[in-house]
């Protein structure tokens, strides 16, 4: 099976990059990163230290996106051109005639639809790269960045120059030859240009690599690999055209599933972001038992009064998803007896101690029993919520299933400077590899019945 599956998938892969339309949108992509560095000039005004700051952040937007649409419709036509088409021409019918599964079939052709997708989103990412080097042409005074034109023009020039030549004098196919040597030519002119600096001097790489940026490429990559694999399940049932409309239906829905779903599936709000939590003693730093008491000082003004006495909860998402405090019963006792915060009768709370609204500064106390209730102590970029979050069971299911596409799009986390862990890319994949496996075992039970002949 696997090398049946090895097979299926090479050949799809020679077929997907051999299509006009795969060159024409990479191309596209290209020229569209180019003109962005001459219209991109807005002056956003923003200069905080991030990898990208005032008109290079309206660059990135909208390269990204760029990116992110150009894979769409390619995981659309080409999953379409090798699946729906040859079932439409009664060619599949040969393959599967042999001693070759319906499973094999279908998963060869999506390996193979995602890794023409895959060359061409990596391409497509090092036109953003090289378009984020060379920066926004803010003023007709702003100097041309040599190394990036130099670099990117010899590469896109020997790519197109030697597909046409092997194209006049071998035959062969010009599409599937530009693009098979435009990425490792652009790799290698991203590689020039980190090394040399826009003055020709030689620099460290690390100068001008911006991994923050990469990582959210790297996601819109990986959102790309689920809208093949949508892409290949419904070219089982589906025309191109249909197809096409299922998917950007789908990625259309998946950006507004958080404000149409999302909203109503988990009801929170938060009123303040700590920006420092400190214990008062190293022995309180678990916060977990009676008379454990943090510091906490808030980046901005809450939104709505915190006063003492206040139940406090506190999490890392600003939905108020996964929080840190497990809902408890209010304090019913007086803060400002040391008998009722001591008491350890009471069900376990954690309660504002007392508050200086000058100095942004929260003391919140754990008191009650000590049975569990914090699964982790406040810490720096935590929410604050006054209440506990409630989740609505169907529709937050309804919100799980469909593909939520903001899970890939990280470009928030670059322009407001936050640093993007490692813990949330890890999440991210495991997510995509998630949604994957549920539209292949789709695409499976769809082909399955699918008359072919």
């Amino acid at each position: 099976m696997f090398s049946q599956l090895l097979t299926i998938a090479r050949n799809t892969f020679v077929e997907s990059v051999r299509q006009p339309i795969y060159f024409i949108i990479i191309a596209l992509c290209g020229l569209c990163q180019l003109f962005t560095t001459w219209s991109a000039g807005f002056t956003m005004g923003m200069s905080e230290s991030s990898e990208v700051s005032g008109d290079n952040k309206m660059l990135l937007d909208v390269g990204l996106a760029t990116i992110f649409v150009c894979g769409l419709l390619l995981a659309a036509f080409l999953a379409t051109a090798v699946l729906s088409r040859e079932i439409d021409n009664k060619t599949v019918l040969t393959v599967v005639s042999k001693p070759v599964s319906r499973v094999t079939v279908v998963l060869g052709k999506y390996v193979g639809v995602a890794g023409a997708i895959l060359i061409a989103s990596l391409t497509m990412s090092l036109f953003l790269f090289v378009a984020l080097r060379h920066e926004v042409m803010s003023t007709a005074a702003d100097d041309l960045d040599g190394p990036v034109l130099l670099f990117t023009g010899l590469a896109v020039a020997v790519a197109l120059g030697a597909a046409i030549w092997c194209n006049f004098f071998y035959g062969w196919v010009f599409p599937q030859t530009a693009t098979m040597l435009l990425f490792p030519l652009m790799l290698a002119a991203y590689a020039g240009v980190l090394l040399v600096s826009k003055k020709w001097h030689l620099q460290s790489p690390a100068a001008d690599f911006k991994p923050q940026i990469l990582i959210a490429t790297m996601c819109v990559v990986m959102a790309h690999m689920v809208l093949t694999a949508l892409a290949t399940a419904a070219s089982a049932r589906l025309g191109q055209v249909m197809t096409l409309v299922v998917c950007c239906g789908v990625f259309l829905l998946g950006l507004l599933s958080n404000h149409f779903l999302g909203t109503k599936a988990i009801d929170n709000r938060f009123v303040a972001r700590i920006r420092e939590a400190t214990p008062d003693l190293v022995s309180q730093r678990t916060f977990d038992q009676n008379g454990d008491v943090y510091r906490i000082r808030l980046e901005y003004d809450p939104r709505i009064p915190i006063n003492a006495g206040s139940p406090l909860y506190y999490g890392p998402n600003p939905n108020g998803m996964g929080l840190s405090v497990a809902p408890f019963t209010p304090f019913d006792g007086k803060v400002t007896e040391l008998a009722d915060l001591s008491d350890r009768t009471r069900p376990p709370a954690v309660v504002v101690k007392s508050t200086d609204p000058a100095e942004r500064l929260l003391v919140v106390q754990r008191v009650g029993a000590d049975r569990p209730l914090v699964r982790k102590p406040p810490t720096s970029g935590d929410y604050i919520f006054l209440t506990p979050t409630k989740v609505n069971p169907p529709v937050f299911v309804l919100w799980s299933v469909i593909p939520n596409v903001q899970y890939f799009w990280l470009l928030d986390a670059i322009n407001q400077n936050q640093r993007i862990p490692a813990s949330h890319v890890v999440l991210v994949g495991l997510y995509g590899a998630a949604q994957i496996g549920v539209f292949l075992c789709l695409a499976v039970a769809l082909f399955q019945r699918r008359e072919v002949g």
